[in-house]
């Protein structure tokens, strides 16, 4: 049994499904032998994905990725059902062989040549309203009794393209922002009110002396008219 050449994470490819948005999926690809090895990645549906690389070298001891693209589609499957399938092809190579050296006969099985080949079957993932992940392949259930409210508070926020954790940490900051606006605004109206109630008392106590000094002198300069007439 020869030993696997190529380790592949993940090894299904999840989409995130939205209809008419394109939708990306990436792979790596994990080289643990001491050999140059090639790949070679193959779809049943070429029309519907694009694969950037589609062929490359993993050298010894290291790691290649390459990303499925999705096109955007203009309807779900009708069964729900994504039949889809990616062939990861790969094998040893020469020392120093490039990518430029990968043809379309290189991963043709001839003179006892080892190709080792890995399946990789399509799972379609949706975000229903209760923003939680849940996959289309089976059936889908939602939470009805979240199915509104999270709703209304997903398309507000404006984060509608957002994972759920993300969205859910964005509204408690905010909440607890308010709340701190809130009762900051109010420590301030209390101080403005009792400086208020501060300069009104002693309005009303440096008012009253002054009027008296007023009035006692009034009185005095009567007083002194009266006397020299």
């Amino acid at each position: 049994m020869n030993p696997e050449l190529l380790e592949i994470q993940p090894k299904e490819l999840k989409f995130v499904f939205e209809l008419k948005k394109q939708c990306h999926c990436s792979v790596q690809l994990v080289n643990n032998s001491d050999e140059y090895v090639a790949f070679k990645v193959k779809t049943t549906s070429p029309k519907k994905y694009s694969v950037r690389p589609n062929t490359g070298i993993v050298l010894p001891k290291s790691t290649c990725d390459f990303t499925v693209t999705m096109q955007a589609q203009q309807a779900a499957p009708p069964d729900i059902q994504c039949r889809d399938k990616f062939l990861i092809q790969s094998m040893v190579v020469p020392f120093g062989t490039t990518v430029e050296d990968i043809t379309s006969s290189l991963f043709t099985k001839e003179n006892g040549r080892y190709i080792e080949e890995n399946k990789l079957k399509v799972i379609l993932v949706s975000l229903p309203h209760s923003q939680v992940l849940l996959p289309i392949n089976g059936a889908l259930k939602q939470d009805p009794a979240h199915e509104t409210s999270t709703l209304r508070d997903h398309l507000l926020s404006g984060d509608e393209n957002l994972p759920p954790h993300v969205v859910a940490e964005k509204t408690v900051t905010s909440l607890t922002e308010e709340r701190t606006t809130a009762i900051q605004a109010r420590d301030m109206l209390q101080q403005e009110l009792a400086l208020a109630r501060k300069k009104s008392n002693v309005q009303v106590r440096v008012g009253f002396p002054l009027l008296f000094v007023c009035l006692v002198a009034l009185i005095s300069v009567i007083t002194g008219y009266f006397l020299h007439t």
